[in-house]
């Protein structure tokens, strides 16, 4: 059984609460990689119209940046990139980026936030948008890299018949990203 905290409002709580808190803290956060790959799971069978499902989508995506050299944390990025898609439906980049955010270098951040605007290139012009939305950044200094991403990665992704890596090749690489936040308020405690 779990021990609990014992207050009813948090200005209320004491060291020993926290102590308690703390552990379990610890003991959830191992299990982060574990809930991630269940929720990007979630998108097996979605195609939302697609040629291929989000799922497919996702390994595609990460199979070609590791196949072509990317270092763990761009393939987990890569993977990533879309798993907003369910619960972030008109913002999915903020969703995957506000997940990666804590274990991600900034470039990366923000090559994950901006890729809907840049991925949209492909397409926009087909919905009544404009395709050159992604000018708006072109002196950010990861301009260059997430237009890359998307045009080596993201954007032929939809093949049905591309080699796709199962999600057993990617767990390992999960594992040790999210096993070293670097970017959060509670730096300080997790570090203890």
């Amino acid at each position: 059984m779990h021990k609990h905290a014992h207050f009813q409002r948090m200005e209320d709580s004491t060291q020993q609460d926290w102590q308690v808190i703390g552990a379990e803290f610890m003991q959830f956060t191992q299990k982060l990689t574990d809930r991630v790959i269940k929720h990007l799971q979630i998108l097996e069978g979605d195609y939302g119209g697609f040629p291929v499902d989000r799922y497919t989508h996702s390994l595609q995506t990460a199979t070609r940046a590791l196949r072509d050299g990317r270092d763990e944390e761009y393939v987990c990025c890569a993977l990533l990139h879309d798993i907003g898609d369910t619960l972030g439906s008109f913002n999915h980049p903020d969703i995957a980026a506000a997940i990666l955010k804590p274990f991600v270098s900034d470039a990366n951040l923000w090559m994950v936030q901006h890729h809907g605007i840049f991925q949209g290139h492909y397409f926009f012009h087909h919905i009544g948008m404009d395709r050159d939305m992604r000018e708006q950044f072109r002196a950010h200094p990861q301009f260059e890299q997430t237009a890359e991403f998307c045009a080596l990665y993201d954007n032929p992704s939809f093949d049905a018949h591309a080699e796709t890596f199962p999600i057993a090749e990617f767990e390992p690489m999960l594992r040790r990203l999210f096993s070293k936040p670097r970017n959060t308020i509670y730096k300080a405690a997790v570090s203890e």
